[in-house]
């Protein structure tokens, strides 16, 4: 229960009603209802003042219009009360019901008709409130088109989403939105992925590449085939994953809403006692028991309840609409308290894929003809040294001649014919072994680039080296500023887990500055080093969702580089980062931490404006309206509090909109390097 069972109960009293009603009606009851009632209540109860204290007269029609009030004003919390008595709990809905009626049993209409009149319009506020915290569910469900454009027997023909099967070949013209999840079979096109991942830049699609139901396409037209049902999209997943944490509580919201049902009980029980032990010692008993009955609204925790879910949906919302997938109340809340992050290196530290940094050439030969070479005899390789090699050359719109006799010599490298010659490409070992000389000067490169967490590769011709491809994983652009991010948040420690060896993890810890390498870890090892990490403190562990998958499990906060529609990520982790974005960390341990702020904000003045009336009127008595409007302003103002979060963002929002962190990720330009 995310708010009170008054408001989460609105439609269910007429449902009886409006479902043989036209569908407009039934719409208006479901977006309004409440509002309807609080105004209809606040009708009435002006009429009532206006007939009885204003013109003195016409009693009877006052009256009329009291009763009218308390109908519409207390109808729906009568029915809850009622309900919750029957199964054993008592709610605020039951204090405010008998307070009305206690001020109606002393003849005080006006004020029991303004008591429920504040109570119905604070109720609508918070449901008017807390329904756009979950527009990002809605926002989300709208993204998908009802209809696709498949190609059946040559003919284009539209049907409805659910009928796509897995297979079908899909149609998206430029400037559509994309209706399922598929690969691109024909044409190329920038993608608009914002809605789902928050990246502000367009992402280039080509043939083979996975696009997404709910992102727009760009201006090239596009056959797609399809590769999950509607039903089991990506974006369907996140719906409901998105819905689930707003249904997941925080421990503290879970004892707030168990302990509302013992402290109304006491809060009754109280205000019985305040009321019978006055009447003992001579006070008037409707003076006693009007004392009482605003004691019993001013003790009522309405804003106490509400304080935890208002801030936590209202984060959850933020977080959604920025990529970033918090599964609960739970995760939002232990999120703010971390002080250890542990990374994990390749795929999240780096985006996990070699490429070619420097070039060294040799004795006057060309850095682009020795990336001919290499790129000719790894064309017809699958290493993955050497896919990077022929990446490079591609990239550079080199001309690569054929090469044959290919020959593969496994932990070392391998060699073939390039038009005629007989090319080397391998480690140093290789080059010995086939009394190639390896010069002075060729290992001080090899040294310096190991040094830097490089993998080298030397290039033969002709028995004689002509020069040196470095590869290396390449960093993410963002990952110095996110760590100085969570320095500056208050993280204490970052540590970096790595199946690496120690001067490839040391290379890259000491590049990034981060403040502990762990490297040559296994799976299991690193389940050990989480295990130690969490006997210090909070720990959040970032790792890519797949192979990481038991380390983050095993911390307080597993936080997955998720990549979209990668189902490990969307199913292990607590947090998913949609677009790999590594800055989007920071962003989320901030609005946690702003969150628990505000939350602890929101209980210390929803306690304070209780203790302060309930002592007021306990000494010298306060009128029902005043202790009405404390309780209702109370909720009220806290709500809005927590609405707050919506707007969180500040100096987030112009890195997240910079940021190049995606899973695609920039690839830099080789060095070339004479030697």
């Amino acid at each position: 229960m995310l708010e009170h069972q008054f408001v989460t109960d609105t439609l269910t009293l007429t449902s009886s009603i409006v479902d043989s009603s036209p569908k407009p009606f039934r719409d208006i009851i479901a977006r309004h209802g409440l509002g309807i009632a609080a105004v209809l209540t606040w009708l009435f109860t002006i009429t009532g003042l206006v007939l009885n204290h204003i013109l003195h007269s016409y009693e009877t029609a006052a009256l009329v219009a009291y009763i009218a009030a308390y109908i519409f004003g207390g109808t729906l919390a009568t029915r809850t009360a009622i309900r919750d008595l029957i199964h054993g709990h008592v709610n605020v809905d039951l204090l405010m019901v008998v307070a009305a009626l206690g001020a109606a049993i002393l003849g005080q209409w006006l004020e029991g008709a303004i008591l429920l009149g504040l109570f119905s319009t604070s109720n609508a506020l918070e449901f008017y409130a807390m329904n756009r915290t979950r527009q990002a569910v809605r926002a989300l469900m709208e993204l998908t088109p009802p209809t696709a454009r498949v190609i059946c027997n040559g003919d284009y023909i539209s049907i409805d989403i659910a009928d796509v099967m897995i297979g079908d070949i899909v149609v998206v013209q430029p400037g559509e939105r994309i209706p399922v999840d598929a690969t691109i079979t024909q044409g190329e096109s920038a993608i608009d992925q914002a809605a789902i991942t928050g990246e502000s830049v367009p992402v280039m699609k080509r043939l083979g590449d996975e696009v997404f139901a709910g992102t727009i396409n760009g201006n090239g037209s596009l056959l797609l085939e399809v590769t999950r049902l509607a039903t089991d999209s990506t974006i369907a997943r996140i719906v409901k994953l998105v819905a689930d944490a707003q249904e997941d509580q925080s421990d503290l919201q879970e004892f707030a809403e168990g302990f509302e049902g013992k402290y109304a009980v006491f809060v009754i029980v109280f205000s019985t006692l305040a009321t019978l032990i006055p009447m003992m010692f001579g006070v008037p008993g409707s003076d006693a028991f009007y004392r009482g009955m605003t004691l019993l609204v001013v003790l009522s925790p309405c804003a106490l309840v509400i304080s935890t879910p208002a801030a936590t949906l209202s984060a959850l919302a933020n977080a959604a609409r920025r990529g970033v997938l918090v599964k609960g109340g739970r995760a939002m809340d232990t999120l703010g308290r971390i002080d250890t992050v542990a990374f994990d290196k390749t795929g999240t530290l780096t985006f996990g894929r070699p490429v070619v940094s420097d070039i060294i050439a040799f004795d006057g030969n060309d850095a682009q003809q020795i990336l001919t070479i290499a790129a000719s005899a790894e064309r017809l390789s699958e290493h993955p040294l050497g896919s990077a090699i022929v990446q490079a050359a591609e990239r550079d719109g080199l001309s690569v001649p054929s090469a044959s006799d290919l020959q593969a010599y496994p932990g070392h490298g391998i060699t073939a014919l390039v038009d005629g010659e007989r090319i080397w490409i391998g480690n140093r070992r290789m080059m010995r072994e086939a009394a190639i000389s390896v010069s002075e000067t060729a290992l001080i490169h090899e040294h310096r680039a190991s040094d830097e967490g490089k993998s080298i590769v030397y290039v033969a011709r002709a028995s004689v080296i002509i020069g040196l491809i470095a590869v290396a994983d390449v960093l993410r652009p963002n990952v110095k500023t996110t760590l100085a991010e969570l320095k500056k948040l208050g993280i204490k420690h970052t540590v970096m887990l790595t199946g690496d060896n120690h001067r490839v993890a040391t290379a890259i810890g000491n590049q990034i500055g981060i403040d502990e390498v762990r490297a040559e870890l296994l799976p299991a090892d690193k389940l050990t080093q989480i295990d130690a990490l969490r006997s210090q403190g909070i720990v959040a562990m970032l790792g890519d969702g797949v192979n990481d998958a038991p380390a983050l499990a095993r911390a307080d906060i597993g936080i997955a580089m998720g990549g979209v529609g990668t189902d490990a990520a969307l199913e292990t982790a607590d947090v998913v980062l949609m677009s790999d974005d590594l800055s989007r960390v920071g962003y989320a341990i901030g609005l946690s931490r702003k969150t628990r702020r505000i939350i602890k904000m929101n209980l210390t003045f929803a306690l304070g404006v209780i203790a302060t009336l309930a002592t007021l009127n306990l000494l010298i008595g306060i009128p029902l309206p005043l202790g009405v409007i404390g309780h209702e302003g109370s909720t009220v103002l806290v709500i809005l509090n927590g609405l707050r979060l919506l707007g969180y963002g500040g100096h987030w929002n112009e890195l997240l909109h910079k940021s190049t962190g995606t899973s695609e990720g920039p690839v830099p330009q080789y060095q070339v390097i004479a030697a």
